[in-house]
């Protein structure tokens, strides 16, 4: 199965996930994605292939060695994609890139142009699947599943690579942030795993965002414009006051590498009734409990002296994998080493988000992420270079050839 085949056939699905939603899955489409990955994976020969009432797909590939010291390891993407842009009817093509703008839709004059993506100019010379630029390409996370799902095809046919029990998962709702809510670690029975959920060719995290959702609610008084004169409190100059009092370098558009932020994420409001909603995030727990703070300050501090109607509510979401990943190195050292088996130069760096792994990390399964090979996920910018999915693909076999002769 070629990866890249795989891939464009999945992006016609809409897999798009909805926040709004308290199902689980968040969607219909995400399960008929489903269905039809474990339609594909019958027809590919694994074996111990279930697809639960929530979205979860499993899978094993059968041991092919009698060597019972090999670790069950396991691979895992997921099967949504971000609801930050539309994910239905997406028309992928391909691009032989020889540098230069790429028009992605000429009737809307939407360009993918290394003036505002200079990243793009280390692809010349190779092929980049594009959208049509109305909606995201999927390679956030359907790269990882035609990676991982192409890897199994080939170890299944090429029989002479031997290897131990290798254990593939697809999640629904990673991008809402429900991913690891029902996995069922113990079902899964890996020693440890991979998430297939990074970005450019090399890319090995095993670092992640601390995160936490933050909602301020705010209750104005109104009162005739003509006689509010020590009166009214209006609800959108509260939330315009506060969201001033947050460090203004300390949003997503000025921070980089390890830096935190606050990132406001809606805002709608009259002058009875505000709210605005954020998401923060830092790589540093210390720093990432020290931004919750300051907000619950400000609004303490606006009750005080404002008398502001003003409530505020936090939620965090997962936390940094490092502490529980880094205890085990030799799971990072196997996927370097695998990368530069396939001639890859690992690019090991923080993830400046989160993904499933994060949370499996603290649910007793270590799981580092490893790159899928998309560029600019979550927008009509996405793009995804050929050559980078192949060389995810052969990362995924190298470990598992690895983890068989050098893990006892």
């Amino acid at each position: 199965m070629n990866p890249a085949e795989l891939f464009l056939h999945y992006v016609t699905f809409d897999t798009r996930s909805d926040d709004t939603s308290t199902a689980m899955p968040s969607t219909v489409g995400q399960l008929i994605f489903a269905k039809e990955i474990v339609r594909q994976l019958h027809e590919t020969g694994m074996q111990d292939i279930s697809l639960d009432e929530n979205g979860y797909v499993m899978a094993t590939l059968p041991a092919n060695t009698d060597d019972s010291t090999i670790p069950t390891i396991g691979f895992i993407a997921h099967l949504d994609t971000s609801p930050d842009m539309p994910g239905r009817d997406v028309k992928p093509r391909i691009v032989n890139y020889q540098g230069g703008d790429i028009v992605l839709n000429e009737a809307q004059n939407i360009i993918l142009s290394p003036a505002m993506f200079p990243e793009m100019n280390g692809y010349i010379g190779q092929e980049l699947i594009v959208t049509d630029g109305t909606t995201l390409l999927g390679a956030d996370d359907k790269a990882g599943i035609a990676a991982i799902i192409s890897a199994m095809k080939h170890l299944l046919d090429q029989s002479e690579i031997k290897h131990g029990i290798v254990r593939i998962a697809f999640t629904p709702d990673e991008e809402i942030g429900r991913g690891a809510n029902r996995f069922d670690v113990e079902k899964f029975g890996c020693k440890w795993a991979y998430t297939v959920d990074g970005g450019a060719v090399g890319e090995l995290e095993y670092e992640n965002f601390n995160a936490a959702l933050a909602k301020i609610i705010i209750k104005g008084r109104n009162i005739h414009p003509g006689y509010a004169k020590n009166k009214m409190q209006n609800a959108i100059q509260s939330a315009i006051y506060f969201h001033n009092r947050l460090p203004e370098n300390e949003r997503p558009e000025k921070t980089e590498n390890y830096e935190g932020f606050y990132h406001l994420t809606s805002f709608t409001g009259t002058v009875e009734d505000a709210s605005l909603s954020y998401i923060i995030r830092d790589h540093d727990r210390a720093l990432f409990e020290a931004k919750k703070q300051r907000m619950t300050g400000i609004a303490q501090q606006m009750r005080e002296t404002m008398n502001a109607g003003i409530a505020v509510e936090i939620k965090d979401q997962y936390y940094n994998m490092h502490e529980k990943v880094a205890p085990h190195k030799e799971i990072i050292d196997i996927a370097y080493r695998a990368m530069v088996d396939c001639g890859v130069k690992p690019v090991i760096k923080p993830i400046r988000g989160g993904t499933d792994g994060a949370r499996l990390s603290f649910m007793g399964l270590p799981c580092p992420n490893i790159f899928a090979g998309g560029i600019n996920f979550h927008g009509r910018y996405e793009y995804l270079p050929i050559k980078s999915l192949e060389k995810s693909r052969e990362t995924i076999v190298n470990i598992i050839k690895r983890v068989a002769s050098d893990v006892k």
